[in-house]
């Protein structure tokens, strides 16, 4: 098996014209065995081929074509979304805790949480602020989980703010700078955590984003849209502390963000959830945490909020 006759998860939605999370989703499911380069995963050209075949209307798999289920671990995989690098780490340690397979889909705080909604994940991180409240993350939840049972555990509290020039040239502080300087932004796509942010802040100090040159232009990650404002293609952008110290750019924190999973309450999920508790809440699982660096594990593991 090589390279050349497999596709990236990204290229296998292209391919079937569905989502990623789609594809995540059968992947969980078993239906579409994966194997791992690295952190990537991919599908083997052979595997997409007898799915197709398998799905197809009224068609009869030959008999020297092998099961898709003979590909397939008889251990549920577990997908947690999100990309803050503390999510691969929880993963690893339910792994070794239910020696159960987890995957990671990189999907901002929005997508995450539909993916969850409609039963595509099992773990969905998010740090979405609410303007009109102040809060982050639960009263999103509630107008979205309406009719699902849920639980809102704290993972890592972390500093947010602008990412800017070295030395800060154009003297950016605060969202007011919008306004009276002419700023070239690098935005996050829609549905992310920082993009919510930035929206709604917007929406506060009373500044149409269609004023703002820049606004329009997407990055898919906090590492780009800080590369973007290093290389001097923005002058500034909005994303977490961790990164600047990866990137030649400054750091300008506005934000206490709270950073936190949500996991539906079901029979099924009683032991993943009761797991990742006893997790967060461990000495060893906490003290990496805390080695990375710039993440506040003060309410780690505490309910944040918890439906009947």
């Amino acid at each position: 098996m090589s390279q050349e006759h497999s596709y990236t998860i990204e290229e296998v939605s292209q391919l079937l014209k569905v989502s990623k999370l789609t594809i995540y989703d059968l992947v969980k499911k078993g239906e579409l065995p994966i194997f791992r380069v690295g952190r990537q995963m991919r599908v083997d050209k052979t595997d997409l081929q007898i799915y197709i075949q398998k799905n197809k209307t009224g068609a009869t798999p030959s008999s020297n074509t092998p099961s898709i289920a003979t590909h397939t671990k008889k251990n549920k995989k577990f997908i947690i979304c999100g990309q803050d690098l503390v999510l691969d780490l929880l993963g690893k340690y339910i792994e070794k805790k239910l020696s159960n397979k987890v995957l990671r889909s990189h999907e901002g705080s929005f997508n995450g949480v539909m993916a969850l909604y409609n039963g595509e994940c099992d773990i969905a991180s998010l740090h979405m602020y609410d303007g009109d409240t102040g809060e982050y993350n639960t009263p999103f939840l509630k107008k979205i989980f309406v009719s699902h049972s849920y639980i809102l555990l704290n993972l890592i509290s972390r500093r947010a703010g602008f990412y800017v020039q070295k030395g800060n040239p154009l003297q950016i502080q605060s969202f007011n700078d919008f306004k009276t300087k002419s700023l070239k932004l690098i935005n996050r796509e829609k549905g992310s955590g920082a993009r919510i942010l930035l929206d709604e802040q917007l929406r506060i100090h009373h500044v149409s984003p269609s004023s703002i040159e820049g606004y329009y232009k997407e990055e898919m990650s906090h590492i780009d849209v800080a590369s973007a404002v290093a290389k001097g293609h923005a002058d500034v952008g909005i994303g977490i502390e961790k990164i600047s110290k990866l990137i030649e750019v400054d750091f300008i924190p506005l934000f206490r963000e709270r950073y936190d999973i949500v996991l539906l309450k079901t029979p099924e999920n009683q032991q993943l959830i009761e797991s990742v508790k006893e997790i967060l809440t461990s000495v060893d699982f906490q003290s990496e945490v805390a080695a990375l660096g710039d993440y506040d594990i003060t309410q780690m593991g505490q309910i944040i909020y918890e439906t009947l």
